[in-house]
């Protein structure tokens, strides 16, 4: 690809913030002076920075700013939880998903329970069907009539005690809860525990016509208090779930001739993954006289000794699964893969343990950060993906995780985690950021954003073909984050256009 190097005036609270790639860098020196240019001319007020550059085949440092305080990483922790994941479970590690029986069949009727027993697999929905929300479904309703099953006399149970019982993530804020990016997580969820939301206008005054998927499911109850606006106006988003309900109220304000689609997170997953799944036995020709249930809702719990086995679901393989997770920077996916760290039976212990976060982390310190060469003392991680703002890490853990990560031992745990990261002005969460410049298709790097948090940590190929790592993380600025996010696409502009390797 030809870098193109441009100018781009971009106007922020009143002040002119140019976007234009320094001259071209020759030495170490320029380098760094070329650096502290871009942090002094962004001006962010209140800003606290880290950044640091390194070599990534010899280590060699070739920046460094405030290396050793702690920063929060917003979703940059999803390069924790990823790398954690594929160095200990490996990229072909895929999430299998049992369907048992406690009963017996006879002339087509199973009289018993089916039973679907989950283990964290975050997939499970249209993300690797083409959109096809129920398809797996749909598919193990022909796996049953391929047994003979017509009928289950029984109850269809969700088991999800894979996982522990812990829902949301420590330190997550109650007023992200109903958006899909803070969905609960289940060891049995079914189209990243949200339903779709669709909202088509009508005549303006009117109400917007109101949908949902998967199959206007009656897990839900919906109040449409949407309203049509003149087609000048802008869409206004409002969305309410109570809490501890699944019952939304729909007040968004939708132009004429537009469509609104939302995804909201639902509570309870794996009541929601039953719920969804009896329906479509229902529809596919399979009569259930039983309900959906939650296995924890049973006073007593079916043994697992009787269980006969039916068939089980194998997920993609974690290689492809960490491709959405860190491209499109999907939580409920950091989160179950992280889990997996947990739940997978490794060869010192007699059984897998119950998946919980500080389990999976544990494991991570033990193995990943460890051999990583991370102060793990320091390392404070309470999430897989990063919506906590208790997780601190310095650049300095982060470039030796990317450093760990781009030698990794194993070519397929290395080519899946670097094959994962967002490309700057290409996909994902960098698929707008660093166009015309020589950092656009020439960088590999995680995104990360709260309020008044902003990160970007990856890798950066300099003009002559050298391999750089960069991790840049900005806290505590009472601006717009988007001004700090210019200046990280700067700094890996500059860094792109570097001649690295010159004597000073």
């Amino acid at each position: 690809m030809t870098r193109r190097l441009a100018s781009l005036s971009i106007l922020i609270a009143g002040a002119s913030f140019v976007f234009s790639a320094s001259a071209q860098t020759n030495t170490t020196t320029e380098l760094r002076g070329a650096i502290d240019e871009i942090v002094a001319e962004g001006g962010i007020q209140n800003a606290w920075w880290t950044i640091l550059v390194w070599d990534a085949e010899t280590g060699n440092s070739l920046y460094e700013r405030d290396t050793g305080r702690s920063f929060i990483p917003a979703s940059n922790t999803k390069l924790y939880s990823t790398a954690a994941a594929l160095d200990i479970l490996g990229p072909d590690f895929r999430f299998e998903t049992r369907l048992e029986t406690d009963g017996t069949l006879q002339d087509g009727v199973l009289s018993g329970n089916l039973i679907v027993i989950g283990s964290g697999d975050p997939v499970i929905g249209g993300r690797f069907t083409d959109g096809d929300i129920t398809a797996y479904f749909r598919s193990w309703a022909d796996s049953l009539k391929a047994l003979g099953i017509r009928s289950i006399d029984g109850h269809v149970i969700g088991d999800d005690d894979a996982f522990d019982e812990e829902y949301i993530g420590y330190g997550w804020q109650w007023d992200d809860l109903p958006w899909w990016y803070a969905a609960e997580m289940s060891a049995l969820s079914f189209n990243d525990n949200c339903v779709d939301i669709r909202l088509e206008a009508a005549t303006e005054g009117m109400p917007a016509v109101l949908s949902w998927e998967p199959m206007m499911t009656s897990y839900v109850t919906t109040r449409n208090e949407s309203i049509t606006i003149g087609p000048q106006n802008g869409i206004e988003e409002d969305y309410f779930r109570v809490q501890g309900t699944n019952d939304f109220i729909i007040a968004s304000k939708v132009p004429e001739g537009r469509t609104e689609v939302e995804s909201l997170s639902v509570s309870n997953p794996t009541a929601f993954f039953v719920h969804v799944l009896r329906e479509v036995l229902l529809s596919e020709g399979i009569a259930v006289r039983g309900r959906s249930v939650d296995i924890d809702e049973l006073a007593i719990k079916p043994s697992r000794d009787e269980y006969q086995h039916l068939f089980s679901h194998f997920s993609p393989s974690l290689g492809d699964i960490v491709v959405p997770l860190n491209k499109r920077s999907q939580n409920l996916y950091a989160e179950q893969v992280l889990r997996a760290v947990a739940v997978a039976k490794l060869p010192t212990e007699d059984e897998p343990a119950a998946g919980s976060a500080a389990l999976a982390l544990d494991r991570a310190r033990k193995q990943t950060f460890g051999a990583a060469g991370m102060d793990t003392l320091r390392l404070q991680l309470v999430d897989g993906s990063g919506l906590a703002r208790q997780n601190l890490v310095t650049s300095t853990m982060t470039a030796r995780l990317l450093h760990y990560m781009w030698h990794h031992e194993d070519d397929a745990t290395r080519e899946a985690f670097i094959t994962s990261l967002p490309i700057g002005g290409v996909d994902g969460t960098l698929s707008s950021r660093m166009r015309d410049t020589a950092a656009e298709g020439n960088v590999r790097a995680k995104t990360g954003t709260l309020g008044n948090v902003a990160a970007l940590s990856g890798y950066v190929d300099t003009a002559n073909g050298r391999t750089l790592i960069v991790s840049m993380m900005a806290n505590h600025y009472t601006e717009s984050s988007r001004r700090a996010r210019l200046v990280q696409d700067r700094i890996m502009a500059a860094l792109a256009h570097h001649t690295y390797g010159l004597p000073d």
